[in-house]
């Protein structure tokens, strides 16, 4: 992975601004990622969540936990969708190594490392997500290559 896809994560702007509901997105490829993550983020805020306020005004008066039980929403949708509406499959990094390279596998010091959680439940794999959502949103947390990663195993590299 390019230096900017390492460094990207899921980053919201400051709670109950204007953009609250808004990733940041440098340029580059993990851009698309996050504009299409962002899109089910929106639809969270605005048709799922349940709050007094109406319209646009729901998308600015989003506090830092609800910008990560949207951003857990959106993950788990994703993955649920991808892996078929019957499984998600969760990556992410452990201290120790999962994988022992081999061959012409040349090692990343982070692809070995991922530790894959399988849900049979989309609730139970939101809930989940946000239990460790720092691992998706925290500054050098990779976040986004790891759900690249889950995206991949929750489709399925058959499929």
């Amino acid at each position: 992975f390019s230096c900017e896809w390492a460094q990207a994560y899921f980053r919201f702007r400051e709670p109950y601004s204007d953009l609250a509901y808004a990733l940041e997105a440098e340029k580059g490829g993990a851009r698309a990622i996050l504009m299409a993550v962002q899109a089910h983020i929106i639809k969270h805020l605005l048709f799922e969540r349940n709050t007094e306020y109406i319209h646009l005004e729901r998308l600015c008066r989003t506090s830092r936990r609800e910008q990560g039980e949207a951003l857990a929403a959106a993950l788990a949708d994703t993955l649920w969708a991808a892996g078929g509406g019957g499984r998600a499959a969760i990556g992410l990094l452990a201290p120790a190594l999962h994988l022992m390279p081999s061959g012409d596998y040349k090692p990343d010091n982070f692809t070995e490392r991922i530790q894959l959680f399988e849900f049979s439940e989309k609730a139970a794999a939101q809930e989940f997500i946000f239990d460790h959502i720092n691992c998706f949103k925290g500054e050098g947390s990779h976040g986004v290559i790891l759900f690249l990663y889950s995206l991949l195993f929750s489709r399925t590299l058959e499929r």
